[in-house]
């Protein structure tokens, strides 16, 4: 644990709990949405990236955007799927070889496969729970050395509010996401004596690609459950994202931190 939670508020600035300047972090899924949002906010308050996604164009792209402005090498991709079993090992190789550590690792890849129940087959099935359960883990214990070694490790996982609601529409994609939670709960316990923090962000609707491709009415239905009544732009997943990856959630392991706009409150 980072020795400056020691010192009193008027030895450093609250700002500074925020602080992830000079750590590294590895983002799946990191090319567009969330992820991309995630990964520009982290390079934008110090940190360096590592991102991953499956297509080579896309991630070339990211990595671009991520590096404009000549602030120097801040971020490199690699063009991985995660429902394969060696990518979490191509991803931490990748943030050794480059940047030499990793502090953080978020875990916010996922496949957009639906079938309702009753038509659900065993390859969307092995598709979804690759991607969005096993890669996670497989990434988790591929960078558990260097994990172990850093001064104030966080890993977040990224699930969904559909993982705590009735999700028959959406029954892959919302059992795999109660699996990470699930998983989420056991990496915080199992790593807790290394010093290692694990927790999940559930973001609520987000004006992302996957969202704009479903029926009007069903956006309309979507954006009229929620209590704040709009989508959420991906930027806003920064800040918890920052305070999940930081010293200003230093005691918090093991929890679901939802930012999801009133909808499961409602």
């Amino acid at each position: 644990m980072n020795s400056s939670l020691g010192k009193s508020f008027s030895e450093r600035s609250v700002a500074g709990l925020f602080d992830v300047s000079g750590r590294v972090a590895v983002v799946t899924g990191g090319t567009r949405g969330i992820g991309y949002a995630i990964a520009e906010g982290l390079v934008s308050a110090g940190a360096r990236v590592v991102i991953g996604s499956r297509n080579r164009e896309a991630v070339e792209a990211a990595v671009e955007g991520l590096n404009d402005g000549g602030r120097g090498r801040w971020a490199v991709g690699v063009a991985v799927n995660m429902g394969e079993v060696v990518a979490g090992t191509t991803l931490v190789d990748a943030a050794a070889d480059t940047f030499g550590r990793i502090d953080i690792v978020i875990n916010n890849a996922a496949t957009a496969v639906n079938q309702p129940i009753g038509q659900i087959t065993p390859e969307a099935w092995d598709k979804v729970f690759s991607v969005v359960a096993r890669g996670p883990l497989m990434l988790v214990q591929a960078a558990l050395p260097l994990l172990r070694e850093a001064p104030a490790a966080s890993v977040i996982n990224v699930i969904s509010p559909g993982a705590f609601m009735f999700s028959a529409d959406t029954a892959l994609y919302a059992g795999a996401k109660s699996a990470l939670v699930s998983l989420t709960r056991s990496m915080a316990e199992a790593l807790a004596a290394d010093g290692i923090r694990v927790n999940a962000l559930s973001p609520g609707p987000t004006d992302t690609r996957m969202m704009r491709t479903l029926p009007v009415e069903e956006r309309r239905r979507t954006v009229d459950s929620l209590l704040l009544r709009r989508l959420a732009d991906p930027r806003e997943m920064v800040g918890p994202a920052v305070f999940l990856a930081s010293e200003a959630s230093s005691f918090m392991t093991g929890q679901v931190l939802t930012v999801d706009g009133g909808m499961l409150p409602r």
